[in-house]
């Protein structure tokens, strides 16, 4: 599976390095304003994609970082009640103490 994995990430490196050799000219973006980005097709189509996944990884990160929170606070719960669960069971494999009475 780790060879085939390997395969494809070639060919499709393959593909994508055939891709920007053939997108080289240069070219003219027209942005609001009057702001003008000029630079080769694949470069500009490289930092767009690149400026995506930040976004997309920044958009995510909250919900990232309530469930770490929710698992912490599960996994603070879980140890409890193991440690609940051992001092129970140590409680039932001991004998039980002698009651004492003390008669006045």
């Amino acid at each position: 599976m780790k060879i085939l994995f390997r395969i494809f990430a070639v060919i499709l490196f393959i593909v994508f390095f055939g891709f920007a050799l053939k997108n080289t000219q240069e070219i003219s973006l027209q942005l609001f304003m009057g702001y003008e980005i000029r630079g080769p097709l694949v470069l500009l189509l490289l930092g767009f994609f690149v400026v995506g996944a930040v976004l997309g990884v920044l958009g995510m990160a909250p919900t990232l970082f309530r469930y770490r929170r929710e698992a912490a606070r599960h996994k603070k719960t879980i140890v409890a009640m193991e440690k609940n669960a051992q001092e129970q069971a140590l409680a039932r494999s001991q004998p039980p103490q002698p009651e004492t009475m003390a008669h006045l």
